[in-house]
């Protein structure tokens, strides 16, 4: 078997004729795989780990307002850059193009909805808030087409693309591009903690700086919780706090999310791949890990630089398995949330569950297409006539999966205020006004067609085929 050292010295030739990629999308590659092979510590010593005080992790209801003047909230926002990760493709949902350009509500996408918010702000406040976006090399090509049709609106627009990392051979470490796979399937994208070096890299940092910006706000493209907030940004620039990760308390459908803890002295990111197999039930409790990352990250930009810079942006690394063609390949990925640890007075801040809000699923959809929610200046805004604080989970079937098969099964969206629970499997087709109240269970057998009438009420129902409507 080849050594270490054998192998990145393989690796650095192989790399070095790649002509699809950069000189610094190589370097990051070849740093990036040098410090796997390493077998840098990944796990934590558990008995370490302390919970992180309100001073680390700041409850919301405890910033100050923001600044009553509207001159005064102009001078915040003149500091603020928005960035969306833009970079997934819909492929989970049946969709083909960036995930973002999903229908989410009233025949707006995830990019219409944050174009409309941002464009909202700037008109209010005068302030020229530019918004981001970082795509992959999937979505590149597609989203730059789709932003034409916001040409004329009072916001800039600048998209740049993460690294294009070539993925790896899992038996001898060889890029799998160098074994003919020149095609998509040859490369993949390292995570969005690869946000930091592509800013550099792009030539949008400096830009940035240059215009006066101090603050970057990313979060996921398909979030709809994740708006501007600005007592949030208030608080990060009168504490000089160069990196604040929103956290939410976590419920049971959370149990897999990274948390914040104290570990030596600094506050960092704990994702369940670091957890020691027998503390993984302890991780996933909600008792003592009480909060997750929801991936909304504020960011000082001046501190992005100087830390690139120095090369100091260790990040713990994720392997992703996967296989091409029946050749199992390895991608190695970084998450953005795990670099809080290299930012000077980092904290997180305990945001209400509203700033997260994520489509992931069918079943998210139909959250927030169902009168649970309405739309305000491109902002979704949780139905106040629902008295229980959490959404009511939603189990669909294989059926459902596929947005336009979604979509074809309902005529119109259901009543959900008062549901707690819904679970659908089968062939099963909704007409239109139906309300759903308390616990719904619909399952049919495999052969039968159930069509639920126009204007049906269910209340805790358990419902097998027709005869039990």
């Amino acid at each position: 078997m080849a050594t270490d050292t054998e192998k990145i010295s393989q690796l650095k030739s192989s790399v070095a004729n790649l002509n699809q990629i950069s000189e610094s999308e190589k370097t990051g590659f070849v740093s990036l795989v040098s410090r796997y092979l390493s077998g840098e510590a990944q796990q934590v010593e558990w008995s370490k780990i302390q919970t992180p005080t309100d001073e680390i992790v700041v409850p919301y209801d405890t910033l100050e307002s923001t600044p009553e003047d509207p001159e005064e909230t102009k001078k915040l926002l003149d500091k603020l850059v928005v960035l969306k990760l833009n970079g997934g493709l819909g492929t989970t949902m049946g969709c083909t193009g960036p995930k973002s350009v999903i229908e989410v509500r009233n025949g707006l996408t995830f990019l219409d909805l944050i174009v409309i918010q941002i464009e909202n702000l700037n008109k209010k406040y005068g302030c020229s808030v530019p918004l981001l976006l970082m795509n992959s090399f999937n979505t590149h090509d597609d989203t730059q087409k789709i932003i034409e049709k916001y040409s004329n609106s009072n916001i800039e627009i600048h998209t740049f693309n993460q690294s294009q990392y070539p993925r790896l051979v899992a038996d001898d470490f060889v890029p799998l591009p160098s074994k003919g796979h020149a095609d998509k399937d040859g490369w993949y994208p390292p995570g969005h903690g690869d946000v930091f070096p592509s800013l550099k890299n792009s030539g949008k940092l400096d830009a940035l700086l240059s215009q006066g910006k101090e603050y970057v706000f990313a979060a996921n493209s398909d979030n709809l919780g994740a708006v501007v907030d600005l007592k949030i940004l208030n608080h990060l620039i009168r504490n000089k706090n160069e990196y604040c990760m929103e956290v939410t308390p976590k419920t049971l459908a959370d149990v897999k999310g990274g948390t914040l803890i104290s570990y030596e002295g600094k506050v960092q990111l704990l994702e369940i791949a670091q957890v020691p197999d027998q503390h993984v039930n302890e991780f996933k409790s909600i008792e003592k890990f009480k909060i997750f990352n929801t991936n909304n990250l504020w960011v000082n930009l001046k501190a992005i630089k100087r830390l690139v810079e120095a090369d100091a942006l260790k990040m713990e690394i994720i392997p992703n398995p996967k296989e091409v063609d029946g050749v199992k390949v390895l991608q190695l990925e970084t998450a953005a949330g795990a670099a809080i640890k290299f930012f000077d007075h980092a904290i997180g801040i305990n945001v209400p569950r509203s700033r997260f809000l994520p489509v992931k699923a069918s079943s998210d959809l139909l959250l927030v297409q169902s009168d649970l929610y309405t739309l305000v200046d491109g902002f979704v805004i949780r139905n106040p006539a629902r008295t229980n604080p959490a959404n009511p989970s939603i189990e669909l079937g294989p059926e459902f999966k596929k947005v336009a098969n979604f979509l074809s099964r309902f005529k119109s969206i259901p009543s959900i205020i008062e549901l707690d629970s819904l679970k659908v499997a089968g062939d099963v087709w909704f007409g239109a006004n139906i309300t759903l109240k308390g616990k719904v269970s619909i399952v049919v057998k495999s052969g039968v067609k159930l069509e639920i009438p126009d204007g049906t009420v269910l209340q805790n129902k358990e419902i097998s085929g027709p005869e039990d409507l």
